[in-house]
């Protein structure tokens, strides 16, 4: 992030190669940057520095020609000598307003769970402020409750599950509103959890008459789990009983016995296993490697008619993924985001969630990197796929033109533009194949492969 360094400063390079001489690499200074409050003090600020850095960049393309020059007059001598020749503050105002917020203060809902790591630590890691954004994160009891407020725009912008500004916008369970989905919050991060009675029966095909509980109908838990059960032959509708069920509620009802298992986001696996209540059977991520769960979500009128508010929380929240992206991150992300204000669990729960490193109910101590992670991009054969499972288990009815509501739904191309803007890199495609449990997803057959399976509502 050499825009924002001073470039008065005669001790810091602008370019590439670290600068402040404790670390090896550039990569891991701007990591340790990220997060520094002093980045924290408002946009105007932060746009200043832009200029000035750019100024001197072209004034001073060889970085220790500025350094000595610097030294030799002083950085006040120095500002007042450009700023003879050059429009500093003109050009401090240009760039400040192309990129003016329509408003500062956003509202945010978003659910207990670590798939919503980026949202939560964008707040007290300061990367919402350093866009000039004033977020309130909203704890919210479930997602049929997220739906509604944001529908009723109470909340700018949300915290989803990737399936739901899908349905929004077909106008499943609700009336179409186009909704758009420009990052994916998290990768993998789910498991099925079953009751500890019932440790004897690792089979599914012994799982006839039992109740599951799932976050939500339009969720990536409900079809994953569906898509398991029916894989060893249980019909999702007539062998066993799914309900929908919060997350925040299902431990409870676990050890209350209401349910014998449930496919759910993190940290509710983990906790059950800390309660002693339950067991993880399976991590989703052994289903589908790299399959999506949650996403940064808003309507398409607030993408269109706030569009700077808009990049700058996209910004905030791709460099947040980023950030979460890095293994070595996780334990301090973890301190983070388990206070009582966001997912009020203990710091070990949420640790071994995001370390990969857990206690698995069965006495055995798991090493799983990748348990979760994080990659923003919005992949439209993400979108392909769960619309096939909606229209599979008739949610969706008659024709769907998968590949124009993914487009209009999943905004691949404003992710891969900031993505870039972080320093990472987006793919080349918006495309791609993949498989789950072993049966290979072809995004341009999406009919042929719904026909494919024998157990379906359609």
């Amino acid at each position: 992030m050499s825009g924002f360094k001073n470039p008065f400063d005669p001790n810091l390079k602008l370019s590439p190669g670290c600068g402040c001489g404790r670390h090896s690499t550039r990569a891991e200074h701007d990591a340790a940057v990220e997060t520094d409050h002093r980045l924290t003090s408002g946009s105007e600020a932060l746009h200043a520095r832009v200029v000035e850095s750019a100024v001197m960049r072209a004034l001073f393309p060889h970085d220790e020609l500025r350094r000595r020059f610097l030294r030799a007059v002083g950085a006040g001598t120095a500002l007042s000598a450009i700023s003879t020749f050059f429009p500093l503050g003109v050009a401090k105002e240009a760039f400040a307003q192309t990129g003016k917020l329509e408003k500062h203060a956003v509202k945010i809902g978003f659910i207990p769970i670590t798939c919503a790591t980026p949202i939560i630590m964008s707040l007290p890691m300061g990367f919402y402020s350093r866009q000039g954004l004033n977020v309130d994160v909203v704890k919210t009891a479930g997602w049929a409750v997220i739906r509604d407020k944001t529908l009723n725009k109470e909340y700018d912008a949300s915290h989803m599950l990737s399936p739901m500004p899908l349905a929004i916008t077909l106008g499943a369970g609700s009336n179409p509103i186009p909704y758009t989905v420009p990052a994916i919050e998290n990768i993998n991060g789910q498991a099925i959890t079953l009751s500890v009675k019932h440790k004897d029966k690792r089979d599914p095909k012994q799982w006839k008459g039992f109740k599951f509980a799932v976050p939500f109908d339009y969720s990536m838990h409900n079809y994953l789990l569906r898509y398991y059960l029916a894989e060893h032959g249980i019909d999702p509708d007539k062998d066993v009983q799914i309900r929908s069920v919060p997350p925040p509620e299902m431990v409870a009802n676990l050890r209350a016995d209401n349910i014998d298992g449930f496919l759910a986001p993190d940290p509710v696996n983990q906790r059950a296993v800390y309660d002693g209540v339950g067991f993880i059977h399976t991590l989703t991520k052994e289903l589908w490697e790299g399959h999506p769960c949650c996403a940064f979500a808003a309507s398409k009128e607030f993408v269109m008619t706030m569009p700077n508010t808009y990049r700058a929380l996209l910004r905030a929240i791709v460099d947040a993924t980023a950030y979460a992206a890095k293994p070595e991150n996780r334990k301090q992300i973890a301190e983070a985001i388990a206070p009582a204000n966001f997912l009020n669990q203990p710091v070990t729960v949420v640790e071994q969630v995001l370390t990969g490193n857990y206690a698995d109910g069965l006495g055995n101590i798991i090493k799983v990197p990748n348990r979760i992670d994080f990659d923003p991009f919005p992949w439209h054969s993400f979108a392909v796929w769960i619309m096939t499972q909606m229209k599979r288990w008739g949610q969706v009815k008659g024709n769907v033109d998968y590949a124009k509501v993914a487009r209009e739904v999943f905004l691949a191309t404003d992710a891969a533009k900031i993505m870039k803007e972080a320093g990472m890199k987006p793919p080349a495609t918006t495309t791609k194949k993949f498989s789950v449990m072993g049966k290979e997803f072809d995004p341009g057959k999406p009919d042929a492969y719904i026909a494919s399976f024998a157990i379906k509502r359609t």
